[in-house]
């Protein structure tokens, strides 16, 4: 049985942390969140035990659904006639523990993972930074003991002696917040040349939605799909019943390429590779049951030269004996798989080379069926051919053939320099300021997406802007930006493009300065519901460029995607016109607004002071609940917000309400009955006075 969690390694971490340099951090800048290591591992492994806790794979972002226990990169060489396998990561019932069997890599103490990003206002803004979010790790293999420790490296004798540099790339774009790519840069740093090599990403991809899902052990990953598309080459896994409905997506594993001695290493470029007079590169598809022992081709790797053997061929998942064997009662596990690629011929000492892999997700379309397998069709998997296709076309930049060359016509940017991962750019992400009213949104943004330059087509491009909200309910569906839909468009006249209808409507006669930005349009929402979520979404898009094949893109949805609560503003609340109050009230357990526990309940008190202390009471004066309120309250107190609000950075209040989750002082939920309440504006010392009823 896998025993998903970090216990083992967070007890072992205890007793060595101040000595190890572990480190962790979360891709997070677009709609896809990846758990990254400094050991070289991804994804985290107690995602199923902790749902509320970082993202493993998740995507998208605030929806629980998962696609990754975890993975690593794998590197396989002969060396002076011995098969040598150093992993990042392989089958282990608990995930990455300090000095266990298959996590080879290490990372030296202090050598955390630094952070770029090409983002102006980033804290982390770099010149060098090629993505929104670069993160940049180094480790290696040649350790047999962990750095600052005598902790063992369990089963690693025979290292490669291999430097590894890996910079991951993420953007915010909305036509590629779904991919994360690796860029891996690996050193031979022994004194023996490593010959007939081979690189692969190992994982355990399984895709759950963590939020719903009772199950745990075997039973959370033995309900998956697997198949690799070989296209695009790419292993791929769905939910086949786990969570229907609650699901319906894509977790990749996307080969890119491997650059060696001028070379580009790819089938689609094997022409050109053979004819230099290397060995034919190729892409390999593997998958096991998880720590099997079956008879090959279909057990689990137990020495080195089992995963060679692996990385150098082929099993096809939908092979009539494949089936047969996963039909067998003793397979009811989870499955691993592996994609794999080369040959590399020699790499000599010292030298380097590099391989690309992406992370890619993607959602299931829905073409009828209802679970995994008649839904994996090709329809079912248009738009993970489509993400996967805008992975590999930002990694191949200006090698528009995959030749490995910068021929005529690619030099986009005229340095006679063949660059990779290049995106077409969309106009700047707007500036964006909500505030949330009494059954009112006004939403203000700046003009900065209209001065943007298109890097490719050196084009001032920008068309206009577009407006998205959902609407009342759509919390539970989880992908609230997927649930948006567009409300208005404005754009730019005299053109073929759009509405034409110009800015007139949302231009401000004046520019209004908020919170020190300023501010040259302004749209109102009206007629809208206290107390209910909306999200807010305002991009900018731009004409795109026919003749360099680049459609209309528009900016991130991520970036932009704010979460609005209407409602009352903060007010002395003095007089009857002003009083405070709650609603709904009478409150009938399980309303329409609630969550699907008791921890995910809540009334709304109205009309508040900025500054408030409230208590609830039972009619016998014993104090059940005490809640302090301030103008920029942010719904972290009510389990309702963190299960379906979002990131709470990203959240607007109207500054006079506050919810409270129907719990007691020591979170226990309460009966129906008669509640009294008091509230004191902690300015003035005014306290007013009321009741509530919760009815079943």
């Amino acid at each position: 049985m896998k025993l998903v969690g970090f216990l083992g390694c967070t007890l072992l971490f205890s007793a060595v942390a101040a000595q190890v340099s572990f480190d962790a951090e979360t891709i997070d800048i677009g709609n896809l969140g990846l758990h990254i290591t400094n050991v070289g591992t991804l994804g985290r492994p107690d995602v199923r035990n902790t749902p509320t806790g970082l993202p493993s794979m998740e995507y998208p972002l605030n929806t629980g659904i998962e696609h990754l226990f975890e993975a690593g990169f794998w590197i396989g060489a002969q060396v002076d006639g011995q098969t040598r396998v150093s992993t990042s990561a392989k089958d282990a019932s608990g995930g990455y523990t300090t000095g266990g069997s298959g996590f080879e890599f290490t990372a030296e103490v202090g050598n955390t993972i630094q952070r770029r990003s090409s983002l102006t206002n980033s804290e982390f803004f770099s010149f060098d930074a090629v993505s929104h979010q670069d993160m940049l790790i180094d480790c290696s293999d040649a350790n047999v003991v962990i750095p600052g420790t005598a902790v063992t490296i369990n089963e690693h004798l025979s290292p490669l002696q291999a430097g590894v540099h890996l910079e991951s790339y993420a953007w915010n774009y909305s036509f590629a917040d779904y991919f994360v790519l690796l860029n891996y840069t690996v050193t031979n740093n022994s004194g023996s040349t490593w010959d007939s090599v081979y690189v692969g990403m190992w994982s355990d991809m399984v895709v759950r939605n963590v939020n719903v899902s009772t199950d745990f052990g075997a039973a959370f990953f033995s309900h998956g799909g697997y198949g690799f598309f070989d296209s695009l080459h790419a292993n791929y896994a769905f939910d086949v019943d786990g969570d229907p409905g609650f699901t319906n997506s894509y977790g990749a594993i996307q080969f890119l390429g491997i650059e060696w001695r001028d070379q580009f290493l790819h089938p689609n470029n094997a022409a050109l590779v053979l004819a230099n007079g290397y060995p034919e590169p190729k892409v390999h598809s593997n998958f096991w049951i998880f720590n099997s022992t079956a008879t090959p081709p279909y057990n689990a790797p137990a020495n080195d030269v089992e995963r060679y053997e692996k990385m150098g061929i082929s099993l096809n998942y939908f092979d009539p004996e494949l089936v047969e064997f996963l039909q067998e009662p003793n397979t009811t596990g989870g499955m691993t798989n592996l994609i794999s690629a080369g040959p590399i011929e020699a790499v000599a000492p010292g030298e380097s080379f590099t391989f690309v892999f992406a992370m890619v997700t993607a959602k299931q379309i829905e073409t009828g069926g209802t679970t995994g397998p008649e839904m994996d069709t090709p329809e079912g998997r248009a738009q993970l051919a489509d993400h996967l296709g805008w992975a590999k076309r930002t990694y191949l930049g200006e090698d528009l053939n995959e030749n490995g060359l910068l021929d005529p016509g690619e030099d986009l940017d005229e340095d006679e320099v063949l660059d990779r991962y290049i995106l077409p750019e969309p106009p700047a992400t707007p500036k964006t300021k909500v505030i949330a009213g009494d059954k009112t949104i006004d939403i203000y943004w700046d003009k900065r997406a209209e001065f943007s330059i298109d890097p490719i087509s050196k084009e001032m491009d920008f068309e206009g802007y577009r407006l998205y909200r959902t609407q009342p309910g759509d919390d539970f569906n989880l992908d609230m930006i997927s649930d948006a839909n567009q409300i208005a468009q404005w754009d730019t006249p005299g053109n073929a493009v759009g509405f034409n209808n110009g800015f007139a409507g949302v231009a401000l006669a004046q520019p209004e300065v908020i919170d020190g930005d300023t501010f040259y349009y302004k749209y109102t929402l009206d007629q809208v519901l206290n107390g209910w979520q909306y999200l807010i979404i305002l991009t900018a898009f731009d004409r795109g460029n026919e003749t360099l094949n680049i459609e209309s893109l528009e900016s991130s949805f991520v970036e932009n995607a704010i979460r609005v609560w209407p409602g009352t503003p903060a007010t002395p609340g003095e007089g009857n016109s002003n009083g405070i109050g709650v609603y709904p009230n009478p409150y009938r357990l399980r309303a329409a607004w609630d969550g699907n526990s008791g921890t995910t309940r809540k009334i709304v008190f109205y009309n508040l002071p900025e500054n408030a202390l409230i208590s609830i009471f039972t009619t016998g004066g014993e104090l059940v609940a005490t809640l302090d309120h301030t103008g920029n309250y942010d719904g972290t107190d009510a389990g309702w917000f963190n299960a379906y609000g979002g990131d709470p950075e990203q959240r607007v209040f109207s500054g006079g309400e506050h919810a409270w989750d129907i719990l007691s002082e020591s979170g226990q939920q309460i009966t129906q009955g008669i509640y009294l309440f008091s509230v004191e504006d902690r300015a003035t010392g005014n306290i007013q006075q009321g009741k509530l009823v919760i009815i079943d």
